[in-house]
């Protein structure tokens, strides 16, 4: 059965007092989904190690201590939901005498730490951790690349996906492109090489949607080398009845009363290109040619222009747009993937965001959180790395939003409490003593405890309030409104029904 916190802070509190004159208190973390068994076999493999310890009082302490946990671990037939943590060792203060003990607990949050370790004292942070967390806070880092979707518990930062976009990260590294002898005809020049095409000349080309004549300007041009290319050969007499081009150039295809955008690797012989004046051009052969170096790649205004008489697709505007479909489809996905973690979760407070600045900031805009999601967005910070190390630095960078979060969300119960106070008296307690009747009774909804408040006196009434399924707040006295709660006795409830 789990633990209680408030037997997990007495646990911490004792466990953390023991201290060994030499590496021989043991502490063993079985996370959720550990097979047991699997850590027991572990633990006996252990022994033969452990005979290796020149010291014969800590070499016998080791092998006592671990025998004392794999014989514990047989009386469990699985691991409990929540993890296992156990700790085991001689914890005598006198030189030469034996106080062995072991204590194993099921913590009250799902453990995720693995863990083996002899050492001088036992090792209980997994466990201090659990005790901070009251509320968690949902992390995202992302680029138009990649996301890794994060969970901060406390002082843990945990990995809950990772995704990838698929987008090419160099679109004129896989643009398309031509070889650099094919012409095209340019308004004021007549018929030129496509290498002597110059930034600003207007290329013909066609209106896409009446299919007419047009200029098209040209916006850039550069050099490309690729490992191959593809031959295409023609019906085609003028200028040339074959084309040289990449293997991903685009053509415009007729077929069926349809004019269809279609790759290059993708046709075949016997497809009619569009020619000028709306000519079919019918492909007779297509080859591998030996080598596609020394191409060009152009990008013209309005996405075509004519190339040896073929009409041809623009480039870079065509994986401009394929990019920008790839992003949207990856914005989907990952908020698709914090809908799957987030909504709904409980201790959720607030979801952290952090990217460059242009992709954090579309992918918000665009609302592809759900409107539930998108209200727990309570900052977005400009970071460069989406990975696992891009969390840590988000979280990092996320610590005045945090601070001014929690000093917040303490001012709202304080608020919450005086307010009750003052306008339903008789369903609050103030103080102490009628706290604890309340708790007594069974009537406390919310008990408030300020973090000054004694240690013993919390230990206490926060047990009283577990108990009885009281939900717990501790206020502190970094806010006006904490400190005037201090100063009013530290102890306050707001109550289920009356009791006066």
């Amino acid at each position: 059965m789990p633990i209680t916190k408030q037997e997990l802070t007495e646990l911490v509190e004792q466990l953390e007092q023991y201290k060994a004159r030499a590496t021989e208190l043991i502490t063993v973390y079985i996370p959720v989904g550990q097979n047991i068994y699997t850590v027991a076999d572990q633990l006996e493999a252990e022994k033969s190690t452990a005979k290796n310890i020149k010291s014969a009082a800590t070499r016998k302490n080791v092998n006592n201590a671990l025998d004392k946990i794999t014989r514990q671990l047989k009386e469990y037939k699985k691991t409990p939901e929540n993890g296992l943590a156990i700790f085991s060792g001689n914890i005598s203060k006198t030189e030469g005498q034996e106080d062995l003990r072991l204590w194993a607990v099921e913590p009250m949050m799902p453990l995720k730490t693995r863990m083996y370790r002899c050492d001088k004292e036992f090792i209980l942070e997994p466990l201090r951790e659990m005790l901070e967390v009251t509320e968690v806070f949902g992390l995202l880092v992302m680029d138009r690349k990649e996301a890794t979707i994060g969970l901060l518990e406390g002082k843990r930062i945990e990995v809950l996906h990772k995704m990838t976009s698929g987008i090419p990260s160099k679109v004129r590294a896989g643009g398309q492109c031509l070889d650099g002898d094919t012409i095209v005809n340019v308004k004021d020049k007549g018929d030129i090489k496509i290498s002597e095409v110059n930034k600003g000349d207007l290329l013909k080309g066609v209106n896409i949607k009446t299919m007419k004549e047009a200029f098209n300007k040209c916006l850039k041009r550069w050099n490309v080398n690729k490992n191959e290319s593809l031959l295409i050969i023609t019906n085609g007499d003028y200028p040339s009845s074959e084309i040289n081009s990449s293997l991903d150039h685009t053509f415009y295809t007729y077929s069926k009363g349809k004019v269809k955008e279609i790759i290059a690797s993708d046709i075949k012989a016997g497809d009619f290109l569009i020619g000028q004046d709306n000519k079919l051009i019918k492909i007779i052969s297509i080859d591998v040619a030996a080598s596609g170096k020394g191409l060009i790649d152009i990008e013209v205004k309005n996405k075509n222009f004519f190339a040896n008489s073929i009409l041809v697709h623009n480039s870079s505007q065509r994986f401009h747009r394929i990019t920008e479909g790839l992003t949207k489809e990856f914005y989907k996905r990952i908020a698709e993937g914090m809908k799957k973690f987030f909504l709904g979760m409980p201790k959720l407070k607030g979801i952290l965001i952090g990217g460059p600045i242009p992709t954090k900031d579309e992918f918000l805009e665009g609302e592809y959180l759900t409107g539930q999601l998108q209200q727990k967005v309570m900052g977005k910070i400009d970071i460069g790395d989406s990975s696992e190390s891009g969390l840590r630095e988000l979280v990092e960078r996320s610590q005045d939003l945090l601070a001014d979060h929690e000093r917040l969300r303490e001012k709202k119960d304080v608020e919450t409490f005086f307010k009750a106070l003052g306008e339903q008296p008789e369903k609050a307690a103030l103080g102490e003593k009628e706290s604890r009747k309340a708790l007594e009774m069974g009537a406390v909804e919310t008990l408030y405890l300020s973090s000054k408040t004694p240690k013993n006196k919390v230990a206490e009434l926060s047990e009283m309030a577990e108990n009885i399924g009281s939900e717990i707040k501790t206020i502190s006295i970094d806010t006006p409104e904490g400190e005037q709660f201090f100063n009013m006795g530290g102890v306050g409830a707001t109550l289920r029904f009356r009791i006066k």
